[in-house]
């Protein structure tokens, strides 16, 4: 399509038939965004007719992740995050173990080497940011323990996956360095020292410095009196720390708008801002789904029925039993362990860019990201009904 039309075109035609797709699910009794994942099959490469822009699907995808993250801080506060520390960090790392593992055990299986293995287990062990928080929101458990415990939990992945992009150039080795100019032990350690330090300046930054400015601009803006003057300033705070965050400290861009969110939350308007931003979260989160589903060729369900079948069962019941195991070992109730267990039974955003990495690097073979994508859409499609089936069992084990 021209240049110039692509992002109207992507935005139209992928709301258009993510409307229709949604509509019919409904209709059928099933959750809309399968509707919206098909909608991203229908516009994508690998079926016929219109093919919208990937780039531009992939960028309004980040927007849409941007503002649900700053939307989930803005009612998330510093106190709940250090409430639900001592299960989300040990629970989240020791999922991680787990699912690596899984996938470098089936890896193996496949012919694969061991880096390939734990690049392609790690892609599966980080839960999409989007898909836990509407599941969240959607059975009304955002604010509860459970969910607290979720997004923490999906807090402490996004860290550690943070920090497997900076690792996986240097212990690529050879394959990464195809000129022969491999980086140096010390270089390498610097540059883990200088993404930690980036990392912590970020928070301190926004503890110290955002958690008074932010909140008192928006009490300045909001006695000008203007409506959409209010919403453009949550808006470029949301989208502005983001980008700041991700180029100057090397911060992703959603935990970067989810930190500025749970300083906005010292305000007294925080509510308001919330009310304001739910339209666009929305409009841009059903994006999201639409540039998911064009990532998927339906035709590798086919040619690899049981490698998809084998990504799926490790997605959605190995990180599922040892999520559950997790929080059950840590004292939690079986109610909680059910809800977090599904909440974190798909993947999403974070596994394609780690999957893309690796095939860029040469550790991962390309049929490795064609199955990542294959399990993250089939995973979302399924989580619903995995938190659906979740919620009908949490009643019951609470009253055990």
């Amino acid at each position: 399509m021209p240049h110039e039309t692509a992002l109207l075109a992507t935005i139209a035609v992928g709301l258009a038939l993510a409307f229709v797709g949604g509509f019919v699910a409904v209709r059928l009794g099933l959750p809309p965004l399968v509707g919206y994942l098909l909608a991203g099959v229908a516009v994508g490469p690998f079926t016929p007719g219109f093919v919208a822009d990937a780039g531009v699907a992939r960028e309004l995808a980040e927007i849409g992740v941007i503002l649900l993250m700053f939307g989930v801080g803005m009612h998330f506060s510093i106190g709940d995050l250090l409430a639900v520390r001592r299960i989300a960090l040990p629970g989240a790392v020791a999922q991680i173990a787990v699912a690596t593992a899984l996938g470098a055990g089936v890896g193996s299986l496949w012919g694969w080497s061991l880096g390939a293995g734990i690049v392609f287990g790690l892609a599966l062990s980080v839960a999409s940011t989007v898909v836990l928080l509407r599941a969240l929101e959607a059975s009304g458990r955002l604010g509860t323990e459970e969910g607290r415990i979720a997004v923490g939990w999906l807090i402490v992945e996004d860290l550690v996956m943070v920090l497997a992009l900076v690792l996986l150039p240097v212990f690529a080795g050879p394959a990464a360095a195809a000129d022969g100019a491999a980086a140096a032990p010390l270089g390498s350690l610097e540059r883990v020292g200088a993404t930690l330090a980036g990392v912590a300046a970020f928070v301190a930054l926004m503890l110290v410095v955002g958690r008074r400015l932010f909140p008192w601009l928006l009490q300045r803006v909001e006695r000008t009196g203007s409506r959409e003057l209010f919403t453009l300033a949550v808006v470029a705070l949301a989208l502005g720390v983001a980008f700041g965050s991700a180029k100057l400290f090397g911060v992703s861009f959603a935990l970067g708008a989810f930190f500025a969110g749970v300083v906005i939350h010292e305000s007294d308007l925080s509510q308001r801002a919330a009310r304001e931003l739910q339209p666009l979260q929305d409009a841009f989160g059903v994006l999201f789904f639409v540039a998911v589903g064009m990532l998927f060729d339906p035709a590798v369900v086919a040619r690899q029925p049981f490698q998809v079948l084998a990504v799926l069962a490790i997605v959605v019941v190995g990180k599922s039993l040892a999520a559950l195991a997790i929080v059950r070992a840590l004292g939690y109730s079986r109610a909680t362990a059910l809800t977090v267990s599904a909440a974190l039974a798909q993947i999403g955003e974070f596994s394609f860019i780690l999957a893309a990495l690796g095939v860029g690097l040469g550790v991962l073979p390309p049929e490795g990201q064609v199955l990542i994508v294959a399990g993250a859409l089939l995973s979302i499609a399924l989580n619903p009904l995995v938190f659906r089936a979740a919620g009908r069992r949490a009643p019951a084990a609470r009253a055990t």
